[in-house]
C-alpha cells in the first residue's frame, strides 16, 4: 500500500497543479483580451474578472496540493485533508470521481491508517548499517 500512498500524493499534487495552471491561463487570456481591445473600461473589467477567476482557481487548487504533500510525507493531517478533497472530488465527473474513489479506497485501508497513525514504521528506501564501536576493518 506504500506505493498507492505515493501515487495518490502525486495525483493530488498533479490535479491541484493542473487547476492552478488553468487559472493562470484564464487570467492571461482574459487580461490579454482586455489589453488588446484598447479600451480602458474593457481592460479594467476583464482584468478584474481575470483576477477573481485566477484567485478562485488558486483557492480550489491549494487543498489538493497540500493534501498531496501531506500524503507524500505520511502526515496524519495529509490523510484527513486528502479524504476531504477526495470526497468533494467525487462530484467532478469523470476524473475527480476516479481520484475521489481511489483516495477513499487507499486511505480507508486499515494498514494505511496505521501508517499515518504511526503504529507501523515506514520502511526507508535504503538503510545504512551503523558502525559498531570496536568493529572496524583493519
Amino acid at each position: 500500500m506504500e506505493k498507492h500512498i505515493s501515487i495518490l500524493g502525486i495525483l493530488h499534487i498533479a490535479r491541484g497543479g493542473l487547476v492552478l495552471l488553468i487559472g493562470v491561463l484564464a487570467w492571461v487570456t482574459l487580461a490579454g483580451i482586455g489589453a488588446f481591445s484598447g479600451d480602458a473600461v474593457a481592460l479594467g473589467i476583464l482584468g478584474l474578472l481575470a483576477t477573481i477567476a485566477a484567485g478562485f482557481m488558486m483557492f480550489l487548487s491549494l487543498p489538493s496540493i497540500l493534501a498531496g504533500i501531506g500524503l507524500m510525507q505520511h502526515r496524519p493531517w495529509g490523510r484527513i485533508l486528502a479524504l476531504i478533497v477526495g470526497g468533494i472530488s467525487l462530484i467532478d465527473f469523470p476524473i475527480g470521481t476516479a481520484l475521489g474513489a481511489y483516495t477513499i479506497w487507499v486511505l480507508m485501508d486499515d494498514d494505511v491508517r496505521r501508517v499515518f497513525e504511526g503504529s507501523v514504521p515506514r520502511q526507508p528506501a535504503a538503510t545504512a548499517q551503523p558502525a559498531v564501536a570496536g568493529q572496524g576493518t583493519h
